[in-house]
């Protein structure tokens, strides 16, 4: 089959497209024909070589995080999916792959796709668990909060801020200038150009949610009292002293930033196809690559501005 490699870290003209052997499904996995999947800041942060701390100098590596597709076959043990079945998920948190023709994920990382939903646009929403488990399980959003959402144009912004308006908060988004617009259709109340304003100006807010990672004390400073501040991420040019300063928010006063990473299960997805469905969340794709111009998806994350999703059809 065909996937995307890269033999070294660098810039995304290290991406490569090759043959390699198409894989098996093991004990409770699928195999899965990918239709499409999306670029994410995880994938390019470590074809990048920011996290080898974590990813380690063995080569080739593989890229792609996420997936729509279609059931090829079954490993030994799963009852869930039938062959045939059209699916969105993960490779897992540790795990890259999806980048490719087929791919083996455990079942439990998977969930069957809302009925009419495009597999192509569906690649745009797998990251959109995120923005379930951030505002409902960490900072449980109610009615009437104040919610600022930080790069609110992105692939998991654009979903809180969503689900944000659908479930009945204020919603504030920051994100850049020519996205402001975008934003506003998404649903928030009020787009602001994060490079036109400083923090302190922005109010106090019921809910912060940040999938920027920089400058996270300069938000949490804006949480009312009894607050909740939720981050997806952290500061990647300094890693040591951003993950110290959000372990460090538990000890020091209430307002702890509540730091998790995205490693979704069977009962995300069943969410996030319930929401699709009832119209609380709709894909958002900026732009469609062929797999041959995986580099250039890469190319285009890193330069920012998305709005959504770049998303990457295999088939």
């Amino acid at each position: 089959m065909r996937a995307v490699l890269y033999d070294r870290y660098g810039s995304p003209d290290v991406l490569y497209l090759s043959r390699v052997p198409r894989p098996e499904p093991g004990p409770g996995e699928i195999l899965v024909k990918v239709r499409a999947f999306s670029v994410n800041g995880g994938e390019t942060a470590a074809r990048s070589g920011r996290l080898r701390a974590l990813t380690g100098r063995r080569f080739p590596k593989r890229v792609g995080m996420d997936f729509s597709g279609e059931v090829a076959a079954l490993g030994p043990g799963v009852a869930r999916f039938t062959v045939g079945d059209l699916v969105w998920g993960v490779t897992g948190r540790t795990a890259f792959g999806s980048a490719a023709e087929y791919v083996a994920v455990p079942a439990e990382r998977a969930g069957l796709l809302p009925e009419g939903v495009d597999p192509v646009r569906a690649a745009s929403l797998p990251a959109a668990t995120a923005a379930v488990v951030a505002l409902r399980d960490k900072a449980g959003l109610r009615p009437g909060d104040r919610l600022l959402v930080r790069g609110a144009a992105g692939g998991v912004g654009h979903a809180v801020v969503q689900l944000g308006r659908a479930w009945g908060a204020e919603v504030t988004g920051l994100a850049r200038a020519a996205n402001l617009d975008f934003v506003r259709e998404l649903g928030a109340h009020r787009a602001v150009d994060h490079r036109g304003v400083r923090p302190e100006e922005l109010g106090r807010f019921d809910v912060v949610v940040d999938t920027v990672g920089s400058d996270l004390g300069a938000y949490r400073r804006l949480l009312r009292p009894g607050g909740r501040m939720v981050t997806i991420a952290f500061d990647l040019g300094r890693p040591v002293a951003s993950l110290g300063g959000i372990a460090l928010s538990a000890v020091h006063g209430r307002r702890r930033i509540r730091f998790f990473s995205g490693n979704p299960h069977r009962a995300e997805f069943d969410d996030l196809a319930r929401l699709v469905s009832e119209g609380s969340l709709r894909p958002a794709v900026d732009r469609v690559f062929p797999l041959e111009e995986t580099a250039d998806a890469h190319r285009a994350l890193e330069a920012g501005g998305v709005r959504g999703k770049y998303v990457v059809r295999v088939a």
